[in-house]
C-alpha cells in the first residue's frame, strides 16, 4: 500500500501557516496593550479590559492550534516513516 503524503503535507503545512499568522496577530494586539493600570479615566481601563479580553480568546485558539499542528505533524511522520519502512522491508524479499 503506497499513500501519497502530498496533501496531508501540504494541510500541515497550512495549518502551521495560520499558527503562524496568529502569533503575528498577537504580536500587533499586544503592541496597543498599555502596562499602565488605568484607575481613573473610565474609557482607557475599558480599553485595556477589552485588550486583555481579545489577547486571552487569541491565545485559547493559538495554544490549540499549535498542539493540532504538533500532533498532526507527529501522525504524518509516524505514518510516513511506517510506510518508508514497510516498503524497505518488502523490497529485501
Amino acid at each position: 500500500m503506497n499513500i501519497n503524503f502530498t496533501p496531508f503535507a501540504i494541510l500541515w503545512a497550512v495549518l502551521a501557516l495560520v499558527v503562524l499568522v496568529m502569533a503575528g496577530y498577537r504580536k500587533m494586539v499586544s503592541g496597543h496593550e498599555d502596562e499602565t493600570l488605568h484607575l481613573t479615566n473610565p474609557s482607557e481601563s475599558a480599553h485595556q479590559v477589552s485588550i486583555a479580553d481579545k489577547l486571552e480568546h487569541i491565545d485559547k485558539w493559538g495554544k490549540l492550534l499549535t498542539i493540532v499542528v504538533v500532533a498532526y505533524g507527529f501522525v504524518l511522520a509516524l505514518a510516513y516513516t511506517y510506510q518508508t519502512w514497510v516498503q524497505a522491508s518488502t523490497l529485501v524479499r
